[in-house]
């Protein structure tokens, strides 16, 4: 029998099915459809989506939960639709294999104007240089196997995005010779690490009130074990930027709640800012990080391990991975301690609220609350759906997805395919304002025809709430929509109208039953009702204008 020939596009599904991707979300086109055709033929599934950003989400939520994700679209018309998901993506650490179509090599010649075209044939690469890792271009068959090695490796290393562009006359192109690449290192400096754990040990060791703060990069790099292990050895309470949210259990002995400054819950707030010896562990301090800059941790006082730099005080050790050091720690001689008193939950959310009572922000997220079980996967977009969610109780690690640094609005709908098409024994429960789901929630239309059961809850607050609060008019409405009538357009689905506390139990209840297809719930919120943690965050600010 003849051996079949290797050709580009099958090595890249091959080399992609390797790293575990079994899922590619996109939408088609004339320049990428002899790719389309071979992985029509592949093990790898083909996840068809209504648009290309809703597509670039889904693939961010399903590398969230899997560890790696890819969309595959045509040329500039599809890959630009992709710049503000691929932008989050990298922003946020997802790594996600963007695949574009583009003209065939031979059809360039004399430099024709071609549809889809914008400037000149290497626009669409150039854009995508600047919101990823690693980008290639597949012109030529001597270096192509070569440079997807190339970006895969930088994909899976940095865990960002990466770019590789297929030219239609490319994807059948026979394999030359081997890939020379083997993986991608990195060059670990022994004695750099032995010195800097040496001074970790000293200054954990010396500490009265050390505690550990945890971020995003800890579930990107597959670190969450070892947080587990090196919190239950040293006894230290551990607690969890907004970014990093569900990185531990939040059931854990130890787990204080997520601190983010003046946002977060102030018994967080103070046990973090008091502490002696901040344990900082892949976090990323962005503005909503730190509660709107309103976090007050002293560099002096901390240790802060990421994938960028590690640094103890004011000193910066050079040739140490992220990885490393989390695997040091471990290792680490830490003085034994008593486990320490972790303060119970100051209860936020509304308890024994009357079945008739008006539906609130409060009382909304108190039932949600009650509802979550360990095999839902929380979804938050953006807007007070995330402030609220700050204070909801996440059962195990790594089940909160939301764009908490990039703040894009529209990523929790089509995270929810990406997330369930990822981990099918997960059930999605997404959390979205009404700008938001006129954005992409019409992304329901692929849970229906692949059979998925999310459970949406639309916060209807008639327009940008969260805006409101910094600017309030008009330009904040939006048109209103009857949420709970989308499954009569789809053909699919449950949808309920919620005015009272009453109504949302039953709703919930009903949605829970309804493992078939998904449910929506229109929540009637009043369009300046906002969550505690917006509310913390208002009045701290306010005493900080007042003194």
């Amino acid at each position: 029998m003849a051996r079949q020939k290797t050709t580009i596009g099958k090595y890249l599904l091959d080399e992609l099915y390797r790293r575990g991707i079994r899922d590619i979300f996109g939408i088609p086109g004339d320049y990428v459809l002899g790719f389309y055709e071979e992985l029509e033929k592949h093990r790898i599934r083909r996840v068809g989506t209504t648009r290309e950003d809703s597509a670039g989400f889904a693939a961010d939520a399903y590398a969230r939960v899997r560890g790696l994700g890819a969309v595959c679209v045509t040329y500039c018309v599809g890959g630009f639709n992709l710049v503000n998901p691929v932008a989050g993506a990298y922003a946020e650490k997802s790594p996600v294999v963007v695949i574009s179509g583009a003209p065939g090599m031979k059809e360039r010649e004399s430099n024709p104007l071609l549809h889809h075209c914008v400037r000149d044939f290497s626009t669409q690469r150039e854009i995508f240089e600047k919101i990823t890792v690693a980008s290639a271009s597949l012109e030529d068959p001597l270096t192509a196997f070569h440079e997807i090695d190339r970006v895969l490796n930088a994909v899976e290393h940095y865990k960002r995005p990466g770019f590789i562009e297929i030219p239609r006359d490319m994807v059948d192109m026979a394999q030359v010779h081997r890939s020379a690449l083997n993986g991608n290192v990195f060059p670990e400096d022994a004695d750099a690490l032995k010195e800097c754990m040496t001074e970790v040990t000293e200054m954990l060791n010396n500490s009265k009130r050390p505690v550990i703060l945890a971020g995003v990069e800890v579930h990107r790099f597959g670190m969450q074990d070892a947080l587990v292990e090196f919190v239950e050895k040293s006894k230290f309470p551990v607690a969890s930027t907004l970014l990093g949210k569900s990185v531990i259990s939040e059931h854990h002995p130890l787990y204080l709640g997520v601190y983010e400054g003046a946002m977060g819950r102030s018994q967080v707030q103070r046990i973090v800012e008091n502490s002696d010896c901040v344990l900082m562990l892949g976090c990323f301090m962005t503005d909503i990080n730190l509660g709107v800059f309103t976090a007050n941790l002293d560099s002096k006082r901390a240790i802060s391990a990421t994938t960028e730099k590690i640094s103890i005080r004011r000193h910066h050790y050079e040739g140490i991975s992220f990885e490393g050091f989390m695997r040091e720690l471990l290792n680490l001689k830490i003085r034994r301690r008593r486990k320490p008193n972790v303060p119970a939950d100051d209860h936020v959310w509304c308890n024994g609220v009357k079945d008739d009572s008006k539906i609130s922000i409060r009382s909304l997220f108190g039932e949600l609350n009650r509802f979550i079980t360990e095999d839902m996967v929380v979804i938050s977009d953006i807007g007070d759906c995330l402030f609220g969610a700050v204070d909801l109780k996440i059962h195990r690690r790594t089940e909160f997805l939301s764009p908490a640094y990039y703040a894009s609005m529209g990523f929790g709908v089509p995270a929810a395919l990406g997330a369930q098409t990822a981990a099918p024994h997960l059930r999605p429960v997404v959390l979205v304002g009404d700008g938001a789901f006129q954005m992409t929630g019409m992304e329901l239309s692929t849970c229906v025809r692949h059979g998925l059961n999310p459970i949406v809850v639309v916060l209807n607050n008639h327009g940008y709430s969260t805006e409101r609060q910094i600017m309030d008019g008009p330009f904040n409405d939006v048109n209103e929509w009857a949420f709970h009538r989308v499954p009569e357009l789809l053909g699919s689905g449950w949808g309920f109208t919620v005015e009272t506390v009453g109504d949302l139990r039953q709703a919930l209840q009903a949605s829970l039953a309804n493992r078939d297809s998904f449910s929506i719930l229109d929540v009637n919120l009043d369009a300046y009702d906002m969550s505690p943690a917006l509310e913390r965050l208002g009045e701290r600010m306010g005493k900080n204008i007042k003194s």
